[in-house]
């Protein structure tokens, strides 16, 4: 059974510093791009960053870039993809998703979504 879990949101700060997790198990995706998305209330979702298989292409979006940071961790039965943010913003207030797709561009699973919420 496929499962990605996110976790490390909460409430911070505006300036402060969060690292989202994202434990992927159930198949082998180690070979498995990584993203993550965010939504905002009222919102669509919208791209944050993303990762290759191999860790060697890295994209951020242009209002991340910067102070953003992911990163993966892969093992043969379990991805970890983290996401470190740093000086956060109350408008990066939103749900994070995580991704993971054979491609960089089109993710074929998705975890349930963590609460990132900055106080100005």
């Amino acid at each position: 059974q496929v499962q990605l879990v996110e976790s490390g949101g909460g409430l911070v700060q505006a300036g402060g510093s969060l690292r989202l997790s994202c434990a992927a198990s159930g198949r082998t995706f180690s070979t498995y791009a990584a993203s993550w998305y965010r939504q905002a209330p009222g919102k669509e979702r919208e791209f944050v960053a993303r990762i290759s298989w191999s860790g060697g292409r890295i994209d951020y979006a242009d209002s991340v870039k910067g102070r953003f940071t992911i990163s993966r961790d892969n093992a043969k039965n379990a991805v970890t993809v983290y996401l470190q943010m740093n000086s956060l913003k109350p408008e990066d207030t939103a749900v994070y998703y995580c991704g993971l797709g054979f491609t960089m561009t089109t993710m074929d699973y998705w975890g349930q979504g963590t609460q990132v919420t900055v106080s100005s």
